[in-house]
């Protein structure tokens, strides 16, 4: 699944745990989610700053992608992927496939919880774009707020996470009792939690992202070296149109 565009042819012991305090930011509505905590000793709290802007807008959007045919003797098609780096997602997009608002879209932005990684709101009269590990994040965000987190404690697994690869978010399993997140590198650090009674709360990273991925692949998305529209399509109406086609 993903978009198409022309061109060339041992587990570990150790686990992190952070202190989640009921202290921080205006409370936003929340859903549900999963999120990362690598293992540091430092207080990463300071961390917390302040993104720029309100996103403006609609400007023109750019022009459509429209992926002909290959005709014998032409360069064959590239896919790409929802995860590539070359593919980027609009805030209604982002909104639509993380499950939150725009109203809070806008709100982690302008407060700087999580920026988009691909184009911010400036200058003036741009569109916000997010990458695939931008809207995983905000899938984490939202999922972690519906388990009682507070916006304060978030922001300091946010900011271990925007480090991450999406590889190596996907192997993450995380663990949470409302008040601490633990991240988890192996199935016994998750037995381990479950038999001290720290693990009411549980998210795997890699399905998360999974789901994602598929939810993504319907959607149209924008090429980030180019301003290319690309459009989304669900494999399930592709299957059909091939049937009928035959019939």
């Amino acid at each position: 699944m993903g978009y198409a565009t022309r061109g060339p042819g041992g587990p570990q012991d150790e686990r992190t745990e952070v202190g989640m305090s009921g202290i921080g930011d205006e409370a936003a509505v929340g859903g549900l989610c999963s999120v990362h905590i690598p293992r540091s000793g430092r207080n990463l709290l300071e961390r917390a700053w302040e993104g720029p802007g309100i996103e403006q807008p609609d400007a023109d959007l750019p022009r459509v992608g429209r992926f002909p045919a290959v005709q014998p003797g032409q360069p064959a098609i590239e896919r790409l992927s929802p995860t590539s780096t070359l593919v980027g997602y609009r805030g209604p997009t982002a909104c639509a496939a993380a499950g939150i608002t725009y109203r809070q879209l806008d709100y982690w932005a302008r407060t700087g919880l999580l920026e988009p990684s691909v184009r911010s709101a400036y200058p003036a009269n741009t569109q916000r774009l997010y990458s695939f590990r931008d809207i995983l994040l905000l899938k984490i965000v939202k999922r972690l707020l519906d388990a009682g987190v507070s916006l304060q404690n978030i922001r300091v697994a946010v900011t271990h996470l925007q480090s991450a690869e999406v590889a190596d978010l996907a192997g993450l399993t995380l663990m949470s009792d409302g008040a601490t997140v633990y991240e988890c590198t192996s199935p016994q650090q998750v037995v381990d939690l479950l038999k001290g009674g720290q693990g009411v709360f549980g998210i795997a990273v890699g399905a998360v992202s999974e789901e994602l991925e598929t939810a993504l692949g319907r959607l149209h998305a924008e090429r980030t070296d180019t301003g290319e529209t690309l459009l989304g399509h669900d494999p399930e109406d592709e299957l059909a149109q091939r049937r009928n086609r035959a019939g």
